[in-house]
């Protein structure tokens, strides 16, 4: 195990971990890993927390995932073991039991082979992916599986414990893996609509396909399809698992050059395909029938998947592909756009917003595609919808857009244009387009570049709403202009001090910090970002989802005070009622004061002093980091406290109102300049 295993058996940071290896001799020397990485024998680690008064018990979920992790054989494969005897559990308990009683690891590999081959059998078919389950495989898993079985009793069912383990092995691993996050896999099934037979080429970790199978009738069919056999397996087990009546098949093959399931014609296609990609089969694949449409060149693969999808459908089926926004504009691509619309194959483009989906730097694209019948007409119109005003903000790939509101308009555009073949104009966000207006040099498809600025849709009365609510703003901005107490010659307080720090360990104050935390579908709060501390702006962060349970975040509470400890600026923001119960954000510490020993406004008025935040600053290669524990503040008593407090109420208030008079002033010359130059607005 690693030293961030330690840190989790034993619930402290890594830091903690590197003081006990340098301060106590008889800490766990290294069994493996690197010098600057090193990795513990678990068994060795449990013994030691334990003599120290750290650990009372390794709790068995973590057991079962530090065994995983340190199987001889991978992880990957650990969790293919661990995934079939899950499987085997839930559908034949009572075998699992007596199998479970064999004498030793020995006899209990021994027995293990035949059952697992039984029972992926009913579910996956003769030929799948879930290979190597013999014997001598087995024999480094025995105490595992069994330990995974215990997981299952304890966790309520087999489907937790494994997505458990996967989800932990995917969050070890994010560079290894491009996953297809829940929000975009549901939405991309709901695009396709009912589906009894769904195929995904690229099938990942099987996101897509799960999300179809939520929405499928029991009997549906699901067809995947993998270039990494370890990922191929991972899917075909998670799918057996969470659709249990459903007949599941997937191979393990380059889609591209070795197609699994050439006679398929399936109701749903849904694909996260590799984007980018030169080695596709650009040389070997020229007189392929699928390229229906034209032959992709080799930087257009996105196009050699879409082609794919198409020719992989029933007529009349539907497929969605997630896609870069420069498949939508590329000129090497704009011949395979143009047949694509001529004749009625692309659909829909619906551009979402930046942060959907890895990479996370980019706004991607949903594609939705159907397969024209032999007799149809082609589509005279595509869609186009754009929610990239949807996003939650922040930094990328660490919030979330909302997607109840992302799905909302998508599918309420796609469901009125699909039943109606048009849909009302809507400025920024949707529009149905003649296909023979998009026949240009480019064929460009990009959302944006034809959608109407949102600004529009206000006209001169919305202007005129912004202009009246800038001039109160900037009159109440006058009142509110505070003086300055004190003659010319006042000189500078002597307080006594003390440190934050010093108030933390004396209970005046609970110092916590922010993130990391994770949400499902029961549990995400918005989170308040430093982008957000610093802007003065309402929580507009989104906690990143697990595949695995969820971290409980940091919660802030009304009158906590919130610091960034990133970029040396003198900020400090004392929580209100409306942004109570957000979760806290990365790179932000909480001060949660004891009401009757500090007051919040006190607090954070003298921790945005600049002496103070230069002091308790410490300077990287590259960034400012703030010591919070260092930031100092008087010594006063409680009345002298609230005096101070209340005055910096008062600036606070003057800084919200300069805030948003900003705001309003930067609204209103927008959009005087889209009025002007959409005709909106005349000159005078």
């Amino acid at each position: 195990m690693t030293a961030a295993g330690i840190a989790r058996l034993a619930g402290v940071g890594r830091a903690a971990v590197s003081n006990w290896r340098r301060r106590h001799t008889g800490f766990p020397r290294p069994v493996g890993g690197t010098e600057t990485s090193p990795t513990f024998a678990l068994a060795d680690v449990e013994h030691w927390l334990r003599a120290q008064g750290k650990l009372a018990e390794v709790p068995l979920r973590e057991r079962v995932w530090q065994q995983l992790v340190s199987h001889p054989d991978g992880a990957a494969t650990a969790l293919r073991h661990a995934g079939a005897v899950l499987l085997f559990v839930r559908d034949r308990p009572a075998a699992w039991r007596r199998l479970n009683e064999a004498a030793d690891d020995t006899e209990l590999a021994g027995l293990l082979p035949a059952p697992l081959a039984s029972v992926l059998a009913a579910h996956l078919g003769r030929h799948h992916p879930v290979h190597g389950l013999t014997r001598d495989a087995l024999l480094p898993s025995a105490a595992l599986v069994r330990a995974t079985a215990e997981l299952a009793a304890g966790e309520d069912g087999a489907v937790p414990a494994f997505e458990f383990l996967l989800g932990r092995h995917l969050d070890a691993n994010p560079r290894q893996y491009t996953l297809t996050p829940p929000g975009p896999a549901a939405l991309m099934a709901a695009l396709a609509g009912p589906a009894r037979t769904v195929l995904d080429p690229a099938s990942g970790t099987g996101s897509l396909l799960d999300a179809a199978a939520d929405a499928a009738e029991d009997t549906a069919e699901l067809y995947g399809q993998e270039a990494d056999p370890d990922l191929a397996a991972l899917t075909a087990l998670r799918l057996a698992l969470h659709a249990p009546a459903a007949q599941v098949r997937v191979h393990a093959a380059d889609t591209l050059r070795a197609d699994a399931f050439p006679q398929l014609a399936a109701d749903a296609v849904l694909a996260h395909p590799p984007f980018n990609e030169r080695n596709w089969g650009h040389d070997e694949l020229a007189y392929d029938p699928r390229w229906e449409y034209g032959f992709p060149a080799r930087t257009e693969s996105e196009l050699a998947w879409v082609q794919h999808a198409l020719a992989r459908l029933r007529e009349g089926g539907t497929a969605v592909l997630l896609m870069p926004p420069a498949a939508a504009s590329r000129r090497s691509g704009r011949r395979i756009r143009a047949d694509l619309l001529r004749r009625g194959a692309l659909r829909a483009v619906i551009a979402l917003p930046a942060g959907a989906a890895p990479p996370y730097g980019i706004p991607l694209h949903l594609w939705v595609l159907r397969r024209p019948g032999a007799a149809a007409q082609p589509s005279p119109h595509l869609l186009v919808v754009d929610t990239a005003a949807l996003a939650a903000g922040g930094a990328p790939g660490r919030d979330r857009p909302d997607w109840q509101a992302v799905r909302t308009t998508a599918l309420e555009a796609w469901e009125a244009f699909d039943r109606d073949g048009g849909v009302e104009e809507r400025p920024g966000v949707r529009r149905a387009l003649a296909a023979i207006d998009l026949l240009g040099d480019d064929v460009d498809l990009a959302p944006a570049r034809h959608l109407p600025p949102p600004s529009a849709a206000g006209g001169l009365a919305e202007l005129a709403t912004v202009r009246e609510r800038l001039a109160t703003t900037l009159s109440r901005t006058a009142e509110l202009t505070p003086a300055a107490a004190g003659g010319p010659d006042a000189a500078p307080a002597r307080w006594p001090l003390t440190t934050v720090g010093e108030l933390a360990r004396a209970g005046a104050l609970v110092l916590r910090a922010g993130g990391p935390g994770t949400a499902t579908a029961d549990t995400a709060p918005a989170v308040l970002t430093e982008h957000d501390v610093i802007g003065g702006t309402a929580p507009g962060g989104a906690l990143p989802e697990s595949s695995g349970p969820a971290e409980e975040p940091v919660l802030v509470a009304a009158g906590d005070v919130v610091v960034p400890v990133l970029g040396g600026d003198a900020v400090a923001r004392v929580v209100d009622e409306a942004t109570a119960g957000a979760a806290l954000g990365r790179n932000l510490f909480l001060l949660r004061p004891d009401p009757a020993a500090l007051d919040p406004w006190f607090l954070a008025g003298f921790l945005r002093g600049t002496a103070n935040t230069r002091q308790a600053s410490s300077y990287a290669s590259t960034a400012t980091r703030l010591d919070v524990r260092r930031l100092q503040l008087p010594r006063l008593p409680l009345a002298d406290q609230l005096r101070y407090g209340r005055r910096f109420r008062e600036l606070a208030a003057f800084e919200e109102t300069l805030r948003l008079a900003a705001r309003l002033g930067e609204q209103l010359v927008q959009g005087l300049h889209d009025g002007l130059t959409d005709g909106s607005v005349t000159p005078g």
